[in-house]
């Protein structure tokens, strides 16, 4: 008895510690910077849609807006959480800690129960017109690349907390969990919002696991009910499991934004710092003009009419 409880206890003692360790940050860091730069390269040597804006100005303004975003993720975010996930390991608390799981069952589960609730939690950013006025920032971009992937306003970042608290708490998200799926997450969306042309062969496969530029971008189309589908950050199989999945808009016909954020000057780098504090029009309404660029009239019949799908 004494031997098989000391054993039981020694388990239990090496998948804590297993647990509690988090991926190095010199490492998480490396892997992030090494995508971002790849696409950055990539996606000028095969850009999948025509850029609206200069990319010097388009790039250091959303620079500018992940600045912010990392100050409060480095701030903020990142004591708050991290504090959780480590009582989390140690006092046991949460789905996956109930469980008791092995390790290599439990990481995996914890990648994806955190990718699922990403999912609600994007979904929500839609329809909620309180989380709404926040994200709107990150789409009212006119050009969508691997610079779109940062750029996520710094108050956008301070009302997602105590979602992601929630997540860590209620889910039993290991330090380890925690951080592996933060560097994946961030791998994951730099790719997706990335203006890189892959085959169509290529995109396809890639497709049936994990969210693709393509894919993306159609969530980033100023038509409504395009806009309104492929929620997923990481896996496509929440879109799946929701059919929320479109994959039926070819890239040409796109136009990346909000359709009341057309013009130039309603997308500056103050304008959009001050966006969630100050009285916004209807998004989805097309400004006073917008009929007369050449370029979005098939959009603009589309959202005129209300259509779905482009003929």
């Amino acid at each position: 008895m004494v031997v098989m409880s000391t054993m039981q206890s020694s388990k239990g003692h090496a998948t804590s510690s297993t647990g509690a360790r988090r991926l190095p940050q010199w490492l998480g860091f490396a892997l992030a910077a090494g995508t971002f730069g790849a696409l950055l390269w990539l996606e000028r040597r095969r850009p999948l849609r025509r850029s609206v804006e200069s990319k010097l100005s388009h790039g250091a303004r959303n620079l500018a807006v992940a600045i912010g975003g990392a100050i409060v993720t480095g701030l903020v975010e990142r004591p708050v959480v991290e504090r959780i996930a480590r009582r989390v390991e140690r006092e046991r608390l949460g789905l996956l800690k109930q469980v008791r799981l092995p390790i290599w069952l439990e990481f995996p589960l914890a990648v994806a129960l955190l990718d699922y609730t990403l999912y609600l939690w994007h979904y929500l950013t839609h329809k909620v017109p309180f989380l709404w006025r926040f994200h709107v920032v990150h789409h009212v971009d006119l050009d969508m690349d691997a610079s779109t992937a940062l750029r996520f306003h710094f108050a956008e970042l301070i009302v997602s907390i105590p979602y992601r608290a929630a997540q860590v708490r209620l889910l039993g998200i290991s330090p380890l969990a925690l951080s592996a799926w933060q560097t994946l997450l961030f791998m994951s969306v730099i790719f997706h919002h990335s203006n890189l042309e892959l085959s169509i062969e290529i995109e396809r496969k890639l497709n049936r696991f994990v969210v693709t530029p393509r894919m993306h971008g159609i969530h980033h189309s100023i038509v409504k009910a395009e806009s309104n589908s492929n929620w997923s950050s990481g896996f496509t199989v929440w879109d799946y499991l929701h059919g929320t999945l479109r994959r039926d808009v070819p890239q040409d016909e796109i136009v990346i934004g909000v359709p009341a954020y057309r013009e130039s000057e309603a997308v500056t780098l103050e304008k959009i710092i001050e966006l969630p504090f100050v009285a916004q029009p209807s998004a989805w309404q097309l400004p006073e003009g917008v009929e007369r660029i050449a370029k979005e009239s098939r959009v603009t019949r589309k959202i005129l009419s209300g259509e779905s799908a482009f003929a």
